[in-house]
């Protein structure tokens, strides 16, 4: 039995989807689900009785929700919880939607196309530390920073190793894994992750992904 149970809550409209998940994250011996709701205003109202006992350590959250949408409900979620980090599980892969809501606050970003395996590796992920983005969504950042920065704005404001370790942000890894993958130590990886949010003036991965687009540096079409 896990020493530490990954307290988690949906906000899922779809009774079907919302049950494949329910079940899922039940079958998780290391992931609890202690609620589950239908609308982000019922879930605003339960989960601020949450906020300073035992509040949750994972929220997955749909954006097409009845009444108040997902991307609203982002801010006022992580105002009454603001060590619980946010999962986008939605079926809009646009690129309004997913930088919207990764510089809203998002710690990721899955399509419900993505298994239940993928599910709940990115809820053990995010409650790590790490920010899952779905690889659809990933690659279309991904091509984003190789393809739409100018080479000399590139050169400018990031090195090409800190481009590389952000890159590797943008697909989720952790710090330990992108050391692992570059063949650099975990400290080299904390300086290069360090240079990179004091360079986009960020606090987290999600943030310094997002920054990459929805500022003056990757101007959105």
């Amino acid at each position: 039995m896990p020493t530490h149970l990954i307290r988690a809550v949906l906000i899922e409209d779809h009774p079907e989807y919302r049950e494949t998940i329910e079940l899922a994250l039940s079958r998780a011996e290391d992931i609890h689900l202690i609620d589950s709701f239908g609308t982000a205003e019922r879930a605003l109202e339960a989960l601020r009785g949450h906020a300073v006992w035992n509040p949750p350590d994972v929220i997955l959250l749909d954006l097409g929700l009845p009444g108040m949408q997902g991307l609203e409900a982002i801010a006022p979620l992580l105002q009454i919880l603001p060590n619980t980090r946010i999962i986008v599980l939605t079926q809009s892969d646009r690129e309004a939607d997913v930088l919207s809501a990764i510089s809203r606050g998002a710690a990721g970003y899955l399509l419900k196309s993505a298994t239940v395996r993928e599910i709940t590796e990115g809820v053990r992920q995010v409650a790590e530390g790490g920010s899952p983005i779905d690889v659809s969504v990933a690659t279309f950042l991904l091509d984003t920073l190789r393809t739409k920065l100018p080479k000399r704005e590139m050169d400018d404001l990031l090195t090409a190793r800190e481009l590389e370790v952000l890159s590797l942000i943008a697909e989720g890894l952790a710090k330990k894994e992108i050391g692992e993958k570059l063949g650099i130590s975990p400290t080299t990886v904390v300086t290069h992750v360090t240079h990179i949010y004091e360079k986009l003036n960020v606090q987290n991965a999600p943030s310094a992904v997002a920054k990459a687009f929805g500022s003056g540096i990757l101007p959105l079409e």
